[in-house]
């Protein structure tokens, strides 16, 4: 693993715009970023990567099979009762899901290291799988990447396989919903309609305000047509929580992420991940606030349960807290991780984003931010695997 300086093109703003990514900048600072790559050997991406990546989506799954059938799992992740029967049945059904993302501490010295799951609304996929993709065909092409140069990246084929088995020979209209106040989830949820469109699926997007209840307690879209399929890139927590929420059990919508995944994106995942496994070499010590902790040490990092984008993330050094990002999570408890280094190549530190889809690695990011807890304003940095 080793970080390149490169030249960026002049007009990338522009092709990026082409392809949809128009939330290439923010606050008038590049998000993406291409005057830097990071180059990967095949053996670090296979073995370093790749293979950790189902592993632990082996081991995540096994846990949904346990947690959704054991109240005190259910009641220390902080699951409203109201909803644990249909997350029992979601997984006894067999309710397929479509993607998350790993974010791993690494830097092609030792194993790397699980920092979180994102397994339920995770975004960076239409960079990721097109833009970056696209980027390295052209560096190819210009000769400022040796050809036979690869990338960890096959996102989009994977996706619109994904949906073509979610199809499964049936004819139904899937709906896609996200907020109206954001142009990366708006563009990723149009990314992800144009997936499913090239797997034969007929598509129509609505905002989630504009999803209506019949007194059947049954969603529909404004044509009053019953919604039959819906991705929404809303998290479940939130949908929990809301009142429109309370006609979820029942309602015979199929959810995309199905709601057994609102117990993977929850950072309680991780001190049961340690408690299936200690010491696996993937892993970092995680706890609950309450809990004997011999191994996480006096530096940990304190995340809210439901923290999202670095909100609420305390870092503490010898049990004093040393700095945070302010937020709205924290009222639904805590999980402590230990600290560990985030590696720094001279730019900012960097966390691998290793992409699954339908619980198969699929491809990676590269972000990097000057502060070692990740925010939203981290720059993507392409990649390319070595030839």
């Amino acid at each position: 693993m080793r970080r390149l300086e490169m030249d960026e093109r002049p007009d990338w703003r522009s092709k990026a715009e082409q392809v949809g990514f128009s939330f290439h900048s923010a606050d008038d600072r590049p998000y993406w970023d291409e005057t830097g790559a990071f180059g990967f050997t095949l053996q670090e991406i296979e073995e370093q990567i790749e293979a950790p990546s189902a592993e632990l989506e082996e081991m995540a799954l096994e846990f949904v099979g346990k947690a959704c059938r054991d109240e005190a799992i259910l009641t220390r992740l902080a699951v409203p009762r109201a909803f644990w029967g249909e997350i029992w049945e979601s997984w006894q059904r067999g309710d397929r899901n479509l993607y998350g993302r790993f974010d791993f501490a690494y830097d092609g010295q030792g194993p790397a290291k699980l920092l979180e799951y994102n397994a339920d609304t995770p975004t960076a996929l239409l960079e990721t799988g097109v833009f970056q993709w696209l980027w390295l065909e052209e560096m190819i092409g210009k000769g400022a990447l040796p050809r036979g140069s690869d990338q960890y990246n096959s996102v989009h084929d994977k996706l619109i396989g994904a949906f073509r088995n979610l199809r499964n020979g049936r004819a139904y209209r899937l709906h896609l919903t996200c907020l109206d106040d954001s142009d990366e989830d708006r563009a990723t949820v149009a990314y992800l309609e144009e997936c499913a469109q090239q797997a034969g699926l007929s598509t129509q997007f609505l905002f989630v305000n504009e999803i209506g209840l019949t007194k059947a307690g049954k969603f529909v879209d404004l044509d009053e047509a019953p919604i039959e399929v819906l991705f929404k890139l809303y998290p479940w927590e939130w949908m929990m929580r809301e009142e429109f929420g309370k006609a979820i059990p029942g309602c015979g919508t199929q959810f995309l992420e199905p709601i057994w995944k609102s117990l993977l994106s929850n950072k309680g995942l991780l001190p049961y991940l340690w408690q299936m496994a200690p010491g696996h070499p993937n892993l970092v010590p995680a706890y609950f606030p309450d809990e004997p902790a011999p191994d996480l040490g006096p530096s940990y990092v304190e995340k809210p349960l439901f923290s999202r984008e670095g909100a609420n993330i305390r870092l503490f050094e010898r049990g004093r807290a040393l700095s945070g990002n302010e937020g709205p999570y924290g009222e639904e408890g805590f999980i402590r991780q230990q600290r560990i280094p985030i590696p720094d190549f001279g730019h900012g530190h960097v966390v691998l984003g290793a992409w699954m889809v339908a619980s198969e690695p699929a491809g990676m990011l590269v972000r990097e931010d000057k502060s070692p807890i990740t925010g939203n304003l981290a720059r993507f940095i392409p990649h390319f695997i070595e030839p």
